[in-house]
């Protein structure tokens, strides 16, 4: 089995405790850094229960994401190789198929940052949220034409608006506690996108589509599919699942939870306390 459940090496700099996943029972874990940058855990699964859990407290800037109108969009020909894999089709992300929608809907306004505010407003106010229409198939042509989702839904579809546009987007995820807004429960891992914009990553949030303060990074991909919290190479049935994140005062820290889950989290300067638990 492989896990992402640590935070983005990225926020590493602002950890307050050590970020440790453990498995229960004990299992020897192996650590490496897949082709995107995450830190990923790998391990051998006995028959039974399993138990993962992750705990750590992660120092959070007072300032909600940051914002750039000015951000100006890249040409193709000055964007970083490694940026271009970002404009392309993926597994939930059908750029070729949406290139014409987009166009349409967002090729009139100015290019730029206001230009993907302007699809995050589009998205965020034509898609409806509900756990219930939830499932591991849905692509962003399946979200256009069904309006409902969950939060990876919103993101995928943003995404490949984006890279229709030529605008590099990736997905992320991690954790994004209700911090200093009225709570939502039951809490979750969550997802959002990043765009590149003047030679750097911002991040977007076509779902909640404001500044949130406690945003901690976990894990960057093309879509989902490369970030998935655990990937069994074999059965593997969930059992329960639980994430708390949450600001630890008297400073801004967030502390999350995860008990009994198939998904990775991280968020900037907040505590975070994650268990999961699939039956195997």
């Amino acid at each position: 089995m492989v896990a992402l459940l640590n935070v983005h090496p990225s926020r590493v700099p602002d950890l307050a405790e050590p970020d440790e996943f453990r498995t229960e029972p004990e299992l020897p874990v192996t650590y490496y850094t897949d082709g995107s940058g995450n830190r990923c855990s790998r391990f051998v699964t006995p028959a039974g229960l399993l138990k993962l859990t992750n705990s750590t407290l992660v120092r959070c800037p007072e300032e909600p994401d940051e914002e750039d109108w000015s951000a100006r969009e890249m040409p193709v020909r000055d964007l970083p190789n490694e940026v271009l894999v970002h404009l392309l089709n993926s597994r939930y992300c059908e750029v070729d198929r949406l290139s014409k929608i987009a166009v349409e809907l967002f090729g009139h306004i100015a290019p730029g940052w206001g230009r993907v505010q302007a699809i995050c407003d589009w998205v965020h106010n034509k898609v409806a949220f509900n756990y219930m229409h939830a499932r591991p198939t849905k692509t962003a042509l399946d979200v256009y034409t069904e309006r409902i989702g969950v939060c990876r839904d919103f993101q995928h579809l943003a995404i490949t608006f984006c890279r229709a546009l030529n605008i590099p987007a990736r997905y992320a995820t991690g954790y994004l506690g209700d911090i200093r807004i009225p709570l939502r429960l039951p809490m979750d891992f969550s997802a959002w996108f990043e765009v590149y914009l003047e030679n750097r990553w911002w991040a977007f949030d076509a779902r909640n589509n404001e500044p949130r303060l406690g945003r901690i990074l976990m894990a960057t991909g093309r879509d989902a599919a490369d970030v998935a919290i655990t990937t069994s190479f074999g059965r593997a049935d969930l059992v329960h699942f639980f994430v708390v994140s949450e600001e630890e005062v008297p400073r801004l820290e967030v502390v999350t939870r995860d008990v009994d889950h198939d998904l990775g989290a991280n968020q900037d300067s907040t505590a975070s306390r994650s268990t999961a638990t699939l039956s195997v």
